[in-house]
């Protein structure tokens, strides 16, 4: 379909939040569903490192892709290529048959710092392509439209939660299952009011280690030692903690949360050692000397980690993180908060 005439009227614009998140890897349906009679779920929190997503008028038969951090790429409609670092926004426009169209893609959050970037840049696309067409914005549909296509093109396993932030936004919990015609999700908020997740920021560090992550390495040992059978029981260790982080922020003992978060980090540092790197490390150590918890974002390896504990003590970590990341390239402190809404047409 040309979407040059559409666009000519009125060019779109979306956005979409980024994450953190706990309990990661069980949203991959490689980990949910074996582990279906745990009752598996991940937490997460939008946070208003924003992507945006701009659709304007090109030539037709043709799709250009600009995306800050990447070089620019125009194809022909019938010679896109999956493969290719913008292979996902590809296969979007190949969802919709879209030609025509120049595809502007712009982050908040630092490149590939395992914030779900990508992720959320496909759901972008997806709501950005529906308010073209004057059709309805319907959350869980393109969370799990993204889903699919990015397990599509991925050549390996992909998790759902980074999708589920992006579209819905705020904190929440979210329990993986297999409903009557496929998988499903329910979502468990962790606040009741605007104020308490408001309030939830005082408690909440997160930082970037200057070094991109490759998630695909660490998640592929994940699950390789997941289908051998060698780490079934420490994932269904993790789906309990997961649950009782959970519980913990929703009764605000940020700082039996950070004691949970402490415990899982060390759970998967036990499975791979590389999941925080060197400055990963120290940026956990000195968390845990200052009584709080501290954990790598996404499959880790680089990229962010976030901190949570008792706002006295959040703030001394912070203060010290910082002294931490300073004298590394790029390295920095990251200035965000929760992000309340998900998908948002501008």
């Amino acid at each position: 379909m040309n979407f040059n005439q559409l666009l000519e009227k009125k060019p779109i614009e979306t956005s979409v939040p980024c994450r953190v998140d706990f309990g990661g890897t069980l949203d991959i349906s490689t980990f949910y569903l074996p582990l279906a009679h745990t009752n598996p779920a991940s937490f997460n929190m939008a946070l208003n490192l924003r992507t945006f997503v701009t659709l304007t008028p090109w030539t037709k038969n043709r799709i250009k892709v600009s995306s800050r951090g990447f070089e620019s790429i125009e194809v022909k409609q019938d010679q896109v290529r999956f493969d290719h670092p913008m292979g996902l926004m590809f296969a979007v426009a190949s969802f919709f048959n879209a030609h025509g169209v120049h595809i502007h893609i712009n982050s908040s959050s630092p490149p590939r710092s395992a914030l779900g970037g990508s992720s959320c840049a496909a759901v972008a696309l997806i709501s950005a392509f529906y308010a073209a067409l004057g059709q309805e914005i319907k959350p869980e549909k393109i969370v799990w439209l993204a889903h699919t296509l990015e397990a599509s093109v991925a050549g390996v396993p992909c998790g759902v939660q980074d999708q589920a932030a992006a579209a819905f936004g705020g904190a929440n919990l979210w329990e993986w299952k297999m409903g009557e015609t496929g998988p499903k999700f329910n979502q468990l908020k962790v606040f009741d009011t605007a104020r308490d997740l408001e309030g939830f920021n005082d408690h909440i560090l997160v930082a970037y280690c200057g070094i991109p992550h490759v998630s695909k390495d660490i998640n592929k040992q994940w699950v390789d030692s997941f289908i051998q059978g060698k780490t079934i029981a420490v994932f269904e260790k993790i789906v309990d903690i997961t649950k009782e982080f959970y519980l913990a922020i929703k009764a605000k003992n940020f700082d039996l949360a950070g004691q949970l978060m402490v415990k899982e980090t060390r759970l998967r540092l036990g499975m791979t050692p590389e999941v925080l790197d060197n400055t990963g490390k120290k940026l956990f150590e000195r968390a845990v000397a200052l009584n709080c918890g501290a954990r790598f974002t996404g499959a880790g390896g680089g990229g962010c980690l976030w901190a949570i504990g008792e706002q006295d003590n959040i703030s001394k970590l912070a203060d010290a993180w910082k002294s931490l990341l300073d004298p590394i390239e790029n390295a920095a402190l990251l200035d965000t908060k929760i992000d309340p809404n998900g998908i948002v047409i501008l």
